[in-house]
């Protein structure tokens, strides 16, 4: 654990309360935030932290918030900040982006993004965002979280639900302690060449495949050379969407190639 850092997970009390009241504190959150970020470049600090106590459970995916009447702590609505930051008309991207560079050097910040896996997936920011969790490794570890399915998960359970792909593609091996795969997929995807990024991309291909549905011509888009070809031809903005191998990211990318062959 790091110097000064709490032992136990510490929340803004803007993620506490039913659905209603948090809605609306995350609301008022992203415009303050958004107002002060158009004024100098930064971010206030939440008004209040508050201690997660012993006991208690973080919902941090949308899809098991079911009891939205009774109070809880509903991480994943610092989706809700994000989406007031800008006003209409603003380019939100710029403002999400720092923000997101800024509160991931928090713990909850930093299980949010992780999780999350909002913007484009690069392995860059991919490396930053299992770095982050990893710094805060023990104070997350210290609650029990409501993610995807309605039984407590600790932060191993979680991390694998939501980054398997990632520890899949750039560290398949597994008998290893997931926090060690963790900083060996971060540590790889941070140092990444293009190459590199290409060979995951490949390791996680057949589970793409796996769960891409229809596809009219699976015969060649599953076929390796054929998958090798079509990724160096990519540009760099479409490459570093693709390069951290989210497997949503390559079942598009499988659909694409899959509408070109139907165009020849």
């Amino acid at each position: 654990m790091a110097p000064g850092q709490p032992s136990s997970l510490q929340l803004p009390s803007f993620l506490h309360g039913t659905f209603r009241s948090v809605q609306q504190k995350t609301k008022r959150e992203g415009l303050r935030c958004g107002e002060q970020y158009r004024v100098d470049g930064t971010f206030p600090v939440p008004h209040q932290m508050l201690e997660v106590p012993l006991g208690e459970v973080v919902v941090a995916h949308e899809v098991v918030d079911f009891q939205r009447e009774r109070p809880a702590w509903r991480l994943y609505m610092v989706s809700h900040v994000m989406g007031a930051l800008a006003p209409e008309g603003q380019k939100p991207f710029p403002v999400r982006h720092d923000y997101e560079a800024f509160f991931r050097e928090t713990a909850w910040g930093a299980l949010f993004f992780a999780t999350t896996h909002m913007g484009a997936v690069s392995a860059e920011r991919t490396a930053k965002r299992l770095r982050a969790v990893l710094r805060f490794w023990e104070p997350l570890q210290s609650t029990r979280y409501l993610f995807k399915k309605l039984a407590a998960q600790t932060l191993e359970e979680v991390m694998v639900a939501s980054c398997d792909w990632a520890m899949d593609a750039w560290c398949p091996m597994g008998e290893a302690s997931v926090r060690a795969r963790l900083e060996i997929a971060a540590e790889r995807m941070a140092r990444a060449t293009r190459e590199d990024c290409i060979e995951a991309i490949l390791q996680e291909m057949p589970r793409a495949l796996a769960h891409a549905g229809k596809l009219n011509h699976r015969s060649v888009v599953a076929d390796p050379a054929f998958q090798r070809e079509r990724l160096a031809t990519l540009d760099s903005r479409s490459f570093e969407r693709v390069s951290g191998a989210l497997t949503g990211e390559l079942i598009g990318l499988l659909h694409d190639w899959d509408h070109e062959l139907g165009l020849q």
